[in-house]
């Protein structure tokens, strides 16, 4: 359930730091407002999972999965550059966490 619980948590990772964009540096109220709502949930999930993942493993698959959801939706909803190099790399990010949780166990 920790796996679910921290995967869920890199999702909020990925609105919220969407939403910063969203929010133009807090200055728009409600992009703002989800933004930081986002970020708690965020937190409060990864303070959960940490209750049975090891920190390390756990912090490492959190900004994995914000880092690739937030590179892909940067390529989708702000024309940021998708060329070759950057998608391999994003790549090795995901090879990174499935790795992290095979070498962990977990289910």
């Amino acid at each position: 359930m920790s796996w679910k619980i921290l995967i869920i948590a890199g999702l909020f990772e990925v609105a919220w730091a969407i939403g910063l964009e969203y929010s133009d540096g807090f200055s728009k109220f409600w992009p703002s407002v989800a933004t930081v709502v986002a970020l708690v949930i965020s937190m409060v999930l990864l303070a959960e999972a940490l209750k049975t993942l090891p920190v390390g493993t756990a912090y490492a698959v959190w900004t994995g999965i914000g880092a690739v959801g937030t590179a892909i939706l940067g390529v989708v909803l702000f024309d940021e550059p998708a060329d070759v190099l950057r998608i391999a790399f994003i790549g090795v990010i995901v090879v990174g966490i499935v790795g992290l949780h095979v070498s962990s166990g977990g289910h």
